[in-house]
């Protein structure tokens, strides 16, 4: 992990790792719009689960999960809304935005999955 960049990469593959381990059914990673991009869309039962994914190697800069500024939650919140409308869903599904903080330092990392986070 030479730069911030593939940092990140190896970040969200962890965590869609982490997420297909945990039961949920991931529908798309990288899910890009005019309003942004999704690190990952996923249901959780009858759920859209939409998911940010922050890497970190130090808390130079504060933990991952600390990173999600009220700016940043509501970008969140119009890439779904962006995504629900786009998609056609004849009814609004019930939506889960989650936060995954992975905490790469040494060889194994720390993760801090937060369910319903905004």
């Amino acid at each position: 992990m030479d730069n911030k960049q593939s940092l990140g990469k190896t970040g969200e593959e962890f965590a869609a790792r982490l997420v297909t381990k945990a039961g949920l059914c991931i529908i798309t990673q990288n899910y890009r719009c005019p309003k942004g991009k999704m690190d990952i869309i996923s249901y959780d039962g009858e759920a859209l689960v939409f998911i940010e994914v922050r890497t970190r190697r130090s808390s130079y800069r504060g933990w991952g999960e600390e990173s999600i500024t009220h700016q940043k939650a509501r970008r969140l919140q119009a890439i779904a809304s962006y995504y629900v409308l786009e998609k056609g869903y004849l009814s609004w599904p019930s939506l889960r935005f989650d936060v995954i903080a992975i905490r790469w330092i040494g060889k194994n990392p720390e993760i801090k999955w937060i369910k319903a986070a905004l």
